[in-house]
């Protein structure tokens, strides 16, 4: 093996002395002087040469490469985003100017674990260059302390972030990921901790797993499924969405970094029946007027499915009763203003019962968010628990041991918005049991209302009011 090598490399040196002689006496005359100005000669640019180094293009799912006029470049958006521990100036509380979209987790042992995005834009979260944040208190959500966060190439951002513990009791930190603000395919990417009961747990490397976004945990089913409600926007005129200079873009193109799956695109259906090792596409809903589906999924009582979607006539429904293959014909669950084009949360709890947390407005803002049970699979609602009156959307949610429920939500998440109201920037968190949402009032010594996770302006009063 060794000789061939050196044989290799000898004819080689070889064969580059011989093309040098040539280049050399064909740029001059016969009496020896320079028949021309080498340094004026127009370059050669070759590409082909290279090809077989150069692996081949793939639009989804795996790191891929576009063809230019200038040869080939990444594929932006697919390309493994940096997770970082160490915190610059660009990505300090001190620098953001909006922070909201929270997820929040508990390990086995209690301890929390919370996630939101931000960036530099007062505005609001959605921007081309957001990041996500992991956070995680080890005393019931008193303090909390930033360990990570995750950013993507130059051109792309990650946001929407879900956290979820599997029956493994291993931590998935899932985030979204596109070009520009959407760019039409996005993309689901995940780490996984297998101890996430350490304040400083060990991350696998990010992976991608699915086109689309998951901003809701997935469900486990009775017979140990899991499925994944993953949207790809569909009833939506803002996407595809990306807007750079084309100075600033060069060599890449806004053609290159936008993107139409046609039929793919919908409030889709993964499933998983290796605990994670992969995922499969099995089903899709498709209802009109689902923009953002940031859809959800339980499994009821008869063992059918119920898949609930955020919709711009209230909150949509479809059912599925082989497993999340194929679905019934959509319909509005919920509508009018108090339920439309909102995010809300849904899950099963301990007991059996259902708990929703929506926002609970009869003037369709995003504010009185309010937990809700049912003992009948959604037919019927009951008590009220009033987590916040001010300001507040994107509720997520777990239950501990015990049956304490932990609620997240934001609440002002811009410090500037178009408007030019202030705000304050805030990710809050509630406790409380299942009694005190079936009562409507707290009830229980587990009543914990308002408690800030992470804000970036001080306030003057408990109504959440910055500073001026």
């Amino acid at each position: 093996m060794r000789y061939k090598l050196v044989v290799t490399v000898f004819a080689l040196c070889i064969s580059a002395q011989r093309i040098a002689a040539a280049d050399e006496n064909a740029t001059r005359r016969k009496d020896g002087s320079p028949s021309r100005n080498l340094a004026l000669e127009p370059a050669t640019i070759i590409v082909n040469r290279w090809k077989q180094y150069i692996p081949p293009t793939k639009r989804q799912g795996v790191p891929g490469i576009e063809r230019t006029a200038q040869g080939r470049l990444p594929d932006l958006a697919l390309q493994s985003p940096r997770v970082l521990t160490d915190f610059g100036p660009d990505h300090v509380k001190r620098s953001r100017g909006a922070q909201g979209v929270p997820a929040i987790e508990r390990s086995a042992q209690g301890r929390l674990w919370a996630a939101w995005y931000a960036g530099k834009s007062p505005r609001g979260v959605e921007s081309s260059s957001s990041y996500c944040v992991l956070a995680t208190s080890g005393d019931d959500g008193k303090t909390w302390t930033e360990k990570l966060l995750v950013r993507a190439p130059r051109f792309v951002h990650t946001y929407d972030p879900c956290l979820w513990i599997d029956p493994q009791r291993r931590l998935w930190f899932f985030w979204a990921q596109s070009a520009g603000v959407q760019d039409g395919r996005m993309g689901v990417w995940a780490i996984l901790s297998k101890n996430p009961d350490a304040a400083t747990p060990v991350w696998s490397q990010p992976r991608r797993i699915a086109n689309g976004v998951m901003l809701n945990k997935p469900t486990v089913l009775k017979n140990g499924d899991w499925l994944l409600p993953v949207g790809l926007w569909r009833d939506n005129t803002n996407v595809p969405n990306v807007k750079f200079d084309t100075e600033e873009l060069a060599p890449y193109t806004i053609k290159m970094l936008t993107h139409d799956l046609g039929d793919e695109r919908g409030s889709n259906v993964y499933r998983s029946t290796d605990q994670g090792k992969s995922f499969k596409r099995i089903g899709q809903v498709r209802i009109s007027g689902t923009r953002v589906d940031e859809h959800m999924i339980v499994e009821r009582g008869d063992g059918s499915l119920w898949m609930l979607l955020r919709n711009t006539g209230g909150i949509a429904q479809s059912a599925s009763t082989d497993g999340g293959r194929t679905w019934s014909d959509g319909s509005l669950y919920l509508q009018g203003r108090m339920f439309r084009n909102k995010r809300f949360f849904i899950r099963r709890l301990k007991s059996g019962a259902l708990l929703m947390v929506r926002n609970n407005s009869p003037d369709g803002k995003r504010s009185h968010m309010t937990a809700f049970v049912s003992d009948d699979d959604g037919a019927k609602w009951k008590g009220g628990l009033l987590l916040d009156e001010r300001e507040s959307s994107y509720p997520d949610g777990i239950q501990a041991v015990d049956g304490t429920l932990f609620i997240i939500y934001d609440h002002q998440r811009y410090t500037l918005n178009r408007a030019g109201k202030r705000g304050v920037g805030s990710v809050v968190m509630a406790t409380f049991r299942e009694a005190d949402v079936r009562a409507g009032k707290p009830v229980t010594d587990k009543v914990r209302l308002h408690q800030v996770v992470t804000q970036l302006q001080d306030t003057d009063d408990t109504s959440g009011a910055p500073k001026k």
